[in-house]
């Protein structure tokens, strides 16, 4: 990612978070997708880049569940629609 790009998000979640709008993507564990399709999943739908989706993965596996996407419930739920679709477990908290 960028720098100009991590500057923006951290701005918006800033912006989000002073308004309690701020929600997340928490995905869990399962024993039924391979850490590849996970990997894959998260570079796809949540924009994670190959490391950071790699990183998310092996959380989930060794502590059961990882939060990978930030924001409101609106731009969250068609990611999480996507990541159910895929047969991933998750939800928005």
């Amino acid at each position: 990612m960028s720098h100009q790009h991590d500057l923006e998000e951290a701005l918006l979640e800033e912006v989000q978070s002073e308004t309690g709008t701020l929600r997340e993507i928490i995905l869990h564990n399962d024993d039924v997708n391979t850490f590849d399709h996970v990997i894959t999943c998260l570079v796809e739908i949540c924009g994670h880049d190959p490391i950071q989706a790699e990183q998310c993965a092996y959380i989930v596996h060794y502590n059961g569940k990882c939060s990978v996407k930030r924001g409101t419930f609106d731009q969250l739920e068609p990611r999480c629609t996507a990541l159910l679709n895929r047969g991933l477990s998750a939800d928005i908290q």
